[in-house]
């Protein structure tokens, strides 16, 4: 780093080897045209993802009949795959579109009871998991109970406080999507579980980045898309319902697939799968099941518990790098893992993010903060040359003694 930044290099402990890292920068070509750190919002896939894909349909352009057997074998396989990712059982996951889909199955789905309630982070959490307990409520089902914010996210402390006798689910994200804080799930969990409370979490901001086991957090319910720190891509994901509470959860949408006799086409018998297979209403999207098992395989082979000491090294040195330029960086390093947010006094924030995009650098603007989230392929260099051209637009800004309009 030329004159600005740590004096120090990130630890070695917790950075991916180079020939690991060099590895996976050739799957990803987005590697060869920008330092991409937007990985909390639309992922770039791999090569191998792609290929997947292809593959899939260059078949069905060659085979001249469906290959159920191959296709079902696949979507199993993916499902096992991302059931592993989380500690969960492939019979407790089902497929969905997307993390919203899924948490609408949810909202949709469940059992609710007369006097209800749900508690959730209105003021912070993504739409996803606020509309669809604001609807329920706009229809007289729930009552929604909004849970206080410190230091950018979601405290057991305060969710306790929150928690009524009639609270039925609390509604969480594993990570707030601006400003990065990570949930102290395993303390939400305890917490939901010593008041007998179903906890769901929307995951899409940590599945892929940060270790995640449901069984450990005692969450019931799941949802994350593959398109942001799975690597995958827009369309598919997964949706974990436990096999404690699946029976309480009716699926909004019926079909074929959601019955226990779903291949016998001839016979009408209502009996709905005793798993999380009864959402899966109709026919599989087999070809992004393809490319969202291609991308899960990835992380498999690389591990998610070292992708996170990789991006959590590399966040730490460019937090330094940034606060010794004069940014005021967050979120708190006590529930900061794998997103960085900054903002310097003397710099807008959106011109920030115009001139890093021109500069070939992918950061995103959320909540009048820039939000840097880096993953397992990049390097630290890359975060060098953040803080290098940070620098050169703040500092540019303090000699000429004002705030650019």
């Amino acid at each position: 780093m030329s004159g600005v930044g740590p004096s120090v290099s990130p630890e070695r402990a917790g950075l991916l080897p180079d020939e690991t890292v060099a590895g996976l920068r050739a799957g990803f070509p987005i590697t060869e045209t920008h330092v991409f750190l937007n990985h909390a919002g639309v992922a770039p896939t791999s090569i191998a993802v792609v290929d997947a894909v292809h593959v899939w349909m260059d078949k069905l352009a060659h085979m001249g009949r469906p290959s159920f057997e191959e296709w079902e074998a696949e979507a199993d396989a993916c499902r096992e795959r991302f059931a592993g990712l989380i500690g969960a059982e492939a019979a407790e996951v089902t497929f969905v579109r997307n993390t919203s889909h899924g948490l609408a199955l949810v909202a949709a789905g469940l059992d609710w009871r007369e006097g209800d309630r749900v508690a959730v982070a209105t003021a912070i959490e993504y739409p996803s998991n606020v509309y669809p307990w604001q609807d329920l409520e706009r229809r007289g089902i729930v009552a929604v109970d909004p849970v206080p914010v410190r230091d950018g996210g979601v405290e057991p402390a305060d969710l306790e406080a929150t928690l009524r006798p009639s609270t039925r689910l609390v509604a969480v994200s594993s990570a707030q999507y601006a400003t990065g804080a990570v949930t102290d799930l395993d303390g939400v969990g305890a917490l939901c579980r010593e008041r007998g409370v179903l906890l769901c979490v929307d995951g899409i901001q940590t599945v892929g980045a940060v270790p995640t086991d449901v069984r450990r957090s005692g969450i019931h319910m799941l949802s994350a898309d593959s398109h942001k720190w799975l690597l995958g891509m827009m369309g598919i994901g997964a949706l974990f319902v436990d096999r404690s509470v699946v029976a309480s959860l009716h699926p909004p949408l019926i079909g074929w697939r959601s019955m226990v006799d779903r291949w016998d086409f001839d016979h009408a018998r209502f009996d709905l799968l005793p798993d999380a297979g009864r959402f899966e209403e109709g026919s599989l999207p087999y070809p992004l099941i393809a490319g969202f098992r291609a991308a899960l395989d990835l992380l498999h082979d690389v591990g998610v518990e070292a992708v996170e000491g990789h991006v959590t090294a590399l966040v730490e040195y460019l937090g330094a790098g940034l606060e010794s330029i004069g940014c005021q960086v967050g979120p708190t390093t006590s529930v900061r893992r794998h997103i960085l947010t900054f903002e310097h006094p003397s710099f807008p924030p959106d011109r920030l993010g115009e001139g890093l995009a021109r500069e070939g650098v992918v950061v995103s603007v959320r909540r009048g903060r820039v939000r840097v989230s880096p993953h397992a392929y990049n390097t630290v260099s890359e975060m060098d040359r953040v803080v290098e051209l940070v620098d050169g637009m703040c500092g540019g800004a303090r000699v000429a003694g004002g705030h650019p309009g």
